[in-house]
């Protein structure tokens, strides 16, 4: 809609977890250095948690993408799962072709089979779970189970939990104590700072093809920050919606004032109390119906 009118060669804050736009803030950087020590160390359990938007899921996904060709990954994005169920996800994301009506036995010796063959091959096998937080107390010992497949010389297969707080809690139970013992390296990934915030929206800007002057005002980055807490999932949702109030009223910075309409009509945020602000859907309609009425 607007990308035209800023000079950008897609939308800059998008909410999918595309790499391309990946940041490097202190927080993301040590969360992805701890990843990398700790698989390449051959860990078997590692866990990184972060609030509701923190960025989790594109951290997962630049992680395995930074790899390299002597890790085999398995993805598992919602592992709501009963034991059975997520081990047949774990055979699918491996390439291990089984019988219809494959019983547990047979269906745990094939796993391990094609690990030891993965291994024969110089490959390590990392399992990332997204939203493990979701993750049953039982499929989570079943995990466990797995990571006792080993050689002489290390683990045939490494997991990698990435949740909400929440997971915390459910480690805390004396029914899988022993899983919580083997997490050997963790990461908390926090918002943004301040600071931060104001390289990451330039950053996200540069990537999506601005070349211009500061495209949002010091005071539209600060109201940013105040609304959305540094939570990078929030700054995108008020980001994109301020930029299409900007493009609405045909400016070419955004200020404060769009931000603090965005904020207005977005649930989740911050809200401070602007009771004068009319909502940003009144605002987009009227714009909509000038710019019609001008056609």
């Amino acid at each position: 809609m607007y990308s035209a009118h800023f000079g950008l060669r897609e939308a800059p804050f998008g909410i999918t977890p595309d790499t391309s736009f990946f940041f490097t803030s202190p927080h993301s950087q040590e969360a992805l250095n701890t990843l990398l020590v700790a698989t390449r160390n051959g860990e078997g359990f590692i866990k990184i948690t972060g609030e509701v938007g923190t960025g989790k899921t594109l951290l997962c996904r630049k992680f395995m993408a930074t790899l390299g060709e002597g890790f085999v990954t398995a993805y598992i994005p919602n592992p709501y799962l009963e034991p059975r169920t997520l081990m047949l996800a774990l055979a699918d994301e491996l390439g291990i072709a089984l019988e219809k009506d494959v019983d547990q036995h047979q269906l745990l010796k094939s796993i391990n089979l094609r690990l030891l063959q993965l291994a024969g091959q110089g490959k390590r096998v990392l399992l990332c779970l997204d939203e493990a937080q979701a993750i049953p107390i039982e499929s989570l010992e079943a995990l466990r189970l797995l990571t006792n497949l080993e050689t002489e010389k290390r683990k045939l297969l490494q997991i990698v939990l990435f949740g909400q707080p929440e997971l915390n809690r459910h480690l805390q139970r004396d029914s899988i104590r022993q899983l919580a013992q083997r997490i050997t390296f963790h990461y908390h990934l926090g918002p943004l700072s301040r600071d931060d915030l104001d390289y990451y929206i330039a950053h996200r800007l540069r990537v999506a093809g601005f070349t211009g002057a500061r495209l949002f005002s010091r005071g539209a980055v600060a109201t940013l920050f105040s609304a959305s807490g540094g939570i990078p999932r929030l700054v995108n949702i008020l980001a994109h919606k301020a930029l299409m109030l900007c493009y609405g009223e045909g400016r070419q910075q955004v200020g404060r004032g769009h931000v603090r309409m965005a904020a207005r009509d977005t649930l989740s945020c911050r809200r401070p109390r602007w009771p004068w602000l009319a909502g940003i859907g009144l605002l987009i309609a009227a714009c909509g119906l000038t710019w019609a009425l001008s056609k």
